[in-house]
């Protein structure tokens, strides 16, 4: 998470104004500003937490604009019709691609934090001064 930005979990100045104007505008707006302010840290933690997030985001956005593209799509030339949705066909798999490498990425940086917790493990098993053997 980057620390510099303006808008992250914590009593900010940021987040205290919009927690403010968000009760003034809509009370269940203030209330969630302040539930992002106390609460926003904690699930930043977990591992693929920003990840779901970012997928769940995206799934929303993309239902949103395949409906408003379905709505308008008609734009009286069927040539750039086709062209636009082959392009936007064409931006899916590049989508769907990146997705699966950044899920294959993660799944590599688990497996050598994994590799090295039990690498310090063993370290840890060897180095210990053996306390039955010294008891006996």
């Amino acid at each position: 998470m980057n620390q510099s930005a303006l808008l992250r979990p914590g009593w900010t100045p940021a987040t205290v104004a919009l927690m403010v104007v968000g009760f003034m505008v809509f009370w269940p707006l203030g209330l969630a500003m302040l539930a992002y302010i106390l609460f926003g840290q904690k699930f930043t933690g977990y591992r693929d937490g920003n990840g779901v997030r970012d997928v769940m985001m995206w799934k929303c956005s993309h239902k949103r604009r395949r409906h408003h593209h379905r709505r308008f799509s008609d734009s009286g030339n069927v040539a750039f019709d086709e062209w636009r949705q082959a392009e936007l066909d064409r931006l899916e798999r590049e989508r769907l691609k990146l997705e699966e490498m950044r899920q294959e990425f993660e799944s590599y940086m688990y497996e050598l934090r994994r590799a090295k917790d039990q690498e310090e493990f063993d370290r840890f098993m060897r180095e210990r001064p053996m306390k039955g053997a010294d008891q006996g």
